[in-house]
């Protein structure tokens, strides 16, 4: 299956190479308090809560987010600035954006997520257990995820969502988001060329949003490329066995604004 452009505009790409000891001291984890905010995205929340991105979650810029996911993670600056640029059309601040601005239905937000309940159901933002069992207990028997695996709870996520939500949005650009994103995980938390990425990891990734370092894990030492990315999703694609139910939704621009 061809992956739709959208993808690659919002596939986030590695450069720089070797492995790299995350320093203690600044960039230990620590929970958020009642006063810090999140998004409903793992990988942002995890950057907010080792110090990569402001602890609070407040007033973060397209160059904070870039920086941290190139330090922390090997994501390169391309690619991730057009998915960092929509994020800014969650509030009303012209550089910057609240993580909690995210769960904004329809801009970046999606539903069948493989961690947060759909919108129209209830709590798009926070982490859900119940709605992530569907990954926790995928490719059973072994003890990581793979393309395959993710390419099935993509699909039975979905399953889900449409036997549950009468109100669910699932055009092409959820589709892609939803690609790119199970890429993104296997990448992050494995290995980049095969999409192979122990449970462990990813459970705690998406649990905990914090580095599984203590647990062995490491920054990618591959590169992730558009390439690697785009190779793993259309695996992904394929195993999803995914049709629309509907035309693409009206643009969100804004909190206030469609077209």
């Amino acid at each position: 299956m061809q992956l739709p452009k959208f993808v690659l505009y919002l596939a986030a790409l590695a450069t720089s190479s070797g492995r790299r000891t995350i320093p203690t001291d600044t960039h230990q984890w620590v929970a958020p308090t009642s006063t810090d905010v999140r998004s409903p995205c793992p990988g942002l929340n995890t950057l907010a809560n080792h110090g990569y991105l402001p602890r609070d979650g407040r007033n973060i810029s397209v160059p904070m987010i870039l920086d941290a996911a190139l330090e922390a993670f090997n994501v390169d600056p391309d690619g991730l600035v057009v998915a960092a640029k929509f994020g800014l059309l969650s509030g009303n601040a012209p550089t910057t954006l609240d993580l909690d601005a995210l769960a904004l239905h329809s801009l970046i937000e999606h539903d069948a997520s493989l961690s947060r309940g759909d919108f129209a159901l209830g709590d798009n933002l926070r982490f859900n257990e119940t709605f992530f069992m569907t990954l926790a207990n995928a490719n059973p028997g072994a003890d990581n995820y793979n393309t395959t695996s993710a390419g099935q709870v993509m699909h039975d996520r979905l399953a889900i969502s449409l036997a549950t939500n009468p109100s669910i949005t699932n055009t092409p650009k959820e589709f892609a988001l939803r690609t790119i994103e199970s890429s993104l995980y296997l990448s992050v938390m494995g290995n980049p060329l095969t999409g192979i990425a122990p449970k462990e990891f990813v459970q705690i990734f998406f649990r905990e949003e914090r580095m599984p370092i203590e647990e062995g894990w490491t920054r990618p030492t591959t590169s992730i490329t558009r390439a690697t990315l785009n190779a793993l999703g259309a695996v992904i694609a394929a195993n999803a066995n995914w049709t629309a139910t509907q035309e693409c939704e009206p643009l969100v621009l804004g909190p206030d604004t469609t077209i």
